[in-house]
């Protein structure tokens, strides 16, 4: 599951990237929890939960059907 959420990570780095921002993956769980570190200028913008939960959630959800969270670390 980890390539898949990696691969589909791909994706929202370019999408975050417009912005001025990136972010890492820090660890997939067996569960179905994927870590992930927000860098760049999403990294201190107060709406970076929005986006963790509405984007970057959201897409992976559809990428990867095992996902069933995303949090920031």
């Amino acid at each position: 599951m980890k390539e898949q959420v990696e691969k589909a990570l791909v994706k929202v780095k370019e999408m975050l990237a417009a912005e001025g921002g990136s972010i890492e993956l820090v660890d997939v769980s067996k569960d179905g929890v994927v870590k992930v570190r927000l860098t760049g200028a999403c990294g201190c913008c107060p709406m970076s939960q929005m986006t963790l939960k509405m984007g970057v959630e959201r897409l992976l959800k559809q990428e990867v059907p095992q996902v069933k969270e995303v949090v920031s670390v």
